[in-house]
């Protein structure tokens, strides 16, 4: 039997302004057009710029969730049910960073009338939280434009400490690391 993955595989998470559940596909419009942003294509070069590039993308994210366990979550405002972004772990092979080949890598992408409001923080933080108590990496990567001085932020709120730079695709991106709260313990118990 092939099991058909939706929503429902995704685990629901909530914050006091937030609700990441799983991608619908009547996000894709929100979707597409968040991609379609020039602020979001100037800081993520491998944003997809087209309706098919978002499609891919699309199911992409939602593959992750059957294939490793985890994936994107749609971010939804509590107040007015709009969508507001997209958060998750994926897992890429990039090829610049062999002992990062495995961790699972953090993102957060939002769409304009959601910027500055402290949304990313809270709906990274609610992510990282589900990942501490549901998976067992002892750490996770995130990488984004040095200039992003927002993405910056919120890595460095949640617990991401800069790893080195590197190049990708033709572009230069900051690679950050973030230790399980285990991990933190355990290694500085030794």
């Amino acid at each position: 039997m092939i099991r058909r993955p939706d929503s429902r595989t995704v685990p629901v998470l909530q914050t006091p302004r937030l609700v990441l559940r799983g991608q619908r596909i009547g996000d894709f419009a929100a979707l597409t057009a968040m991609w379609a942003d020039p602020v979001v294509q100037h800081y993520i070069p491998s944003a997809p710029t087209t309706v098919a590039g978002s499609w891919e993308r699309f199911l992409f994210n939602m593959a992750h969730w059957d294939l490793c366990g985890f994936g994107y979550w749609a971010v939804e405002s509590r107040q007015d049910g709009r969508f507001a972004g997209a958060v998750g772990l994926l897992r890429f092979s990039r090829g610049f960073d062999p002992a990062l080949e495995r961790c699972p890598e953090a993102g957060w992408v939002f769409r304009s009338h959601a910027r500055g409001r402290g949304y990313a923080t809270e709906a990274v933080a609610a992510m990282l939280g589900w990942a501490d108590r549901n998976r067992s990496d002892p750490r996770t990567v995130c990488i984004f434009d040095p200039a992003h001085g927002a993405s910056r932020r919120v890595a460095e709120r949640s617990g991401f400490v800069f790893r080195n730079m590197q190049e990708y695709r033709g572009e230069t991106v900051e690679v950050r690391q973030r230790l399980r709260p285990e991990t933190v313990v355990r290694s500085g118990s030794r």
